[in-house]
């Protein structure tokens, strides 16, 4: 799946699937983009190599190369006929892009390739932007889990039926 866009800025964005070449960028990236509940190295290493995730790299031109501006890590599991979004990440230089639109956009894309017709979340409940955008896609909050976060933080839940365009 390759996925071409404009984001607010006139910044050209490419969303593929990860490589195992991209795998010190999505480290990094990770690293700048969350200051707790960081995935590990191999973790995004195992999701770039699993048939049962996706992890999808955004890609921006700069400079005449392609740099990674953010991710989103995807988990199916059998026999469910849904998906879950484990992760956004969003490089903080380029925030207010739109890249999170595009991510989750390019995230609900991958699932109902993969068959799948419904995709959940969890949001920290203090991740304002993130709920907002959850929410403009016409995701439904469907619960909280309590101390959900390493620093105790509670997860709103979301959830939301996709139709095949």
């Amino acid at each position: 799946m390759s996925r071409h866009a404009r984001a607010p800025a006139a910044l050209k964005v490419t969303i593929r699937p990860a490589v195992p070449a991209d795998l010190d960028a999505l480290v990094a990236l990770e690293h700048a983009a969350f200051s707790t509940d960081r995935a590990e190295r191999r973790a995004i290493r195992h999701a770039i190599r699993s048939p049962s995730m996706t992890l999808l790299a955004a890609l921006a031109r700069d400079g005449g190369e392609d740099v990674l501006v953010g991710a989103a890590t995807l988990e199916r599991r059998r026999p469910s006929l849904g998906a879950r979004l484990s992760s956004i990440a969003v490089a903080p230089a380029r925030a207010g892009h739109g890249l999170g639109s595009l991510l989750l956009d390019a995230a609900e894309a991958d699932t109902l390739g993969h068959g799948r017709t419904r995709l959940r979340l969890e949001v920290r409940a203090d991740n304002g932007a993130g709920i907002r955008l959850y929410e403009r896609h016409g995701y439904v909050r469907t619960g909280t889990k309590p101390d959900y976060y390493e620093d105790g933080m509670e997860a709103w839940c979301y959830e939301k039926a996709l139709v095949p365009a």
